[in-house]
């Protein structure tokens, strides 16, 4: 079964969490670990990536934290996952030279050709996407709380 870490889960929520929760004013992280429960030792680190990479962009100030960079239908899941994957130490077993004949020529192609079946599926779903689904959900957005439409 493939898995997924712990940061790339909370890369994914955070993400989602400010597209989906994100009105005019940034997104402080303060507000995604309280809506999200993800632990700011993580938070904070995956967020900065996000921005260096380009999919966040970081809002400086006391009313500073963080937006998409670029609209949500144009950020994919395969994206955040580069992303992640490039902060992680350790090192993806099937690039190490150590192993058996059977794991060189049939077992770690095999789950090469898997990983880029899967990161070209993943490419394809977008936040929108994901918005969407929560949306049908029912999870409730903190957007359309703040939203005015007095004149």
């Amino acid at each position: 079964m493939l898995r997924i870490s712990k940061k790339l889960m909370f890369a994914i929520e955070a993400v989602l969490d400010i597209a989906y929760n994100a009105g005019t004013e940034p997104v402080q992280s303060g507000e995604i670990t309280r809506r999200q429960g993800i632990p700011k030792r993580y938070l904070e680190q995956v967020l900065q990536q996000l921005v260096r990479d380009g999919v966040l962009a970081g809002v400086r100030g006391p009313r500073g934290g963080y937006r998409l960079a670029r609209e949500r239908r144009r950020i994919t899941l395969g994206e955040i996952v580069k992303v992640v994957r490039s902060m992680e130490t350790a090192t993806d077993p099937i690039e190490e030279p150590a192993g058996s004949i059977l794991g060189h020529k049939v077992v770690r192609p095999l789950w090469g050709e898997l990983q880029e079946e899967t990161m070209k599926q993943l490419d394809t779903i977008t936040i929108e996407d994901l918005c969407m689904r929560a949306r049908a959900a029912g999870v409730e957005s903190e957007t359309e709380d703040r939203i005015d439409f007095t004149i």
